[in-house]
């Protein structure tokens, strides 16, 4: 079946002229004219009775026109909604995120040039963020201290610092310039579980430096870690960019090597090119 000829025959039913239809497709009428004799002999039927001064459909004409219009009437409707997606007015990013403080501004700024985008945000641990972007469950994704592989686009976003968690009345609470890594040794902490990127990264460094706080809890959230610093359970770390506006606890930078992480947005390499994406990335913060 030829769609050239099934658009032809479509678009003199709708206007009840060659000459009009040409014009509507953007081709010549000697071109309307031969895509739907071409039609006729191939089906062996008539579909259009020619006269002098107009086109009329025949009864076998009127049944296919019914068809045509409703096919093409969706192939319209499925260009708009592509086109409305090529510029932007609509579309759907699915988001992943190893927490929601870099990604939220993102989204906000995304929502307000592009309103008629839709997001769908899912929250997880580094593993999780990872594993939703490589199996193409999630578009791009906003991770901390990922490696190159191939097959992944990373673009580097501004570094983070570790900084120690205090309740505000704690003596380390004034030290705005920040206390040095070796002042943790023996002190009691609260922390996330092992595989938290801030523990990963702060462990790490408390190695090197032969550090050895005394981890008494161990907890699953950042505000788990907030309530527990709070109530005066030990002393937590948080990076740079998570500090929560609690006024009952306060951040103070952790002074030593290996305290840095390093964040970025990622998709996967052959998608990056997509309209959408490229969007969100143009975004991101320098």
């Amino acid at each position: 079946m030829n769609l050239f000829q099934l658009r032809a025959f479509d678009a003199v039913a709708r206007e009840g002229s060659f000459t009009r239809a040409a014009a509507r497709l953007f081709i010549s009428q000697p071109a309307v004219t031969g895509h739907i004799k071409a039609l006729e002999e191939h089906y062996q039927i008539t579909l259009l009775r020619r006269t002098a001064r107009r086109v009329e459909l025949t009864e076998e004409g009127t049944r296919l026109a019914a068809i045509t219009r409703a096919m093409f009437s969706l192939a319209d409707e499925a260009q708009v909604m592509l086109e409305a997606n090529r510029q932007l007015l609509t579309g759907r990013l699915e988001v992943a995120a190893d927490g929601p403080h870099r990604v939220m501004p993102m989204l906000a700024s995304l929502r307000a040039r592009y309103p008629g985008v839709t997001v769908n945000l899912r929250l997880g641990n580094a593993q999780e963020t990872l594993a939703a972007l490589l199996s193409e469950h999630a578009d791009v994704a906003v991770m901390t201290e990922v490696e190159p592989r191939k097959g992944l686009y990373l673009q580097a976003l501004s570094a983070s610092r570790i900084c120690a968690l205090v309740p505000v009345a704690h003596p380390w609470a004034q030290l705005s310039q920040g206390i040095r890594l070796k002042d943790l040794d023996q002190v009691i902490m609260v922390l996330r579980e092992p595989h938290s990127i801030t523990r990963r990264t702060f462990d790490d460094a408390c190695v090197q430096a032969k550090v050895n706080p005394r981890v008494l809890l161990e907890l699953d959230s950042r505000e788990a870690v907030t309530e527990a610093v709070a109530a005066d359970l030990g002393v937590g770390v948080v990076s740079s960019v998570e500090v929560s506006h609690d006024p009952r606890v306060t951040a103070v930078p952790i002074l030593g090597e290996g305290l840095v992480n390093r964040h970025m947005i990622g998709c996967v390499e052959r998608r990056r090119d997509l309209r959408l994406i490229q969007a969100f990335f143009e975004l991101a913060p320098a």
